[in-house]
């Protein structure tokens, strides 16, 4: 199993609506079946404002899995939204 998980650092302007956008267009990726578990999360308050805002923490059965993932059209719809808004990235997938 591929646990894959990313980060971004959003950008200041509206922040607080760029995460309600961020979690609202993240629901369309629930459509994709290959993922196995979806998590999608914003860094908690009161937490150091050095951390990542939001991230993304999906599993999925096989590396294939997450490159059909990568490929899909809500994902690619997903990552041109984020791209719009975001100041950071970090990815990361490892076996579980």
């Amino acid at each position: 199993m591929i646990r894959h998980i990313c980060m971004f650092t959003l950008k200041e302007e509206n922040k607080e609506q760029t995460i309600a956008a961020f979690f609202e267009r993240a629901q369309k990726l629930r459509e994709i079946d290959v993922i196995k578990k979806f998590e999608v999360v914003r860094n908690a308050e009161k937490t150091p404002a050095s951390n990542y805002d939001v991230a993304l923490i999906f599993d999925f059965d096989t590396v294939e899995a997450l490159e059909q993932y990568q490929k899909s059209p809500q994902h690619v719809a997903f990552g041109e939204f984020v791209s719009s808004v975001r100041i950071d990235r970090a990815c990361i997938d490892y076996e579980i």
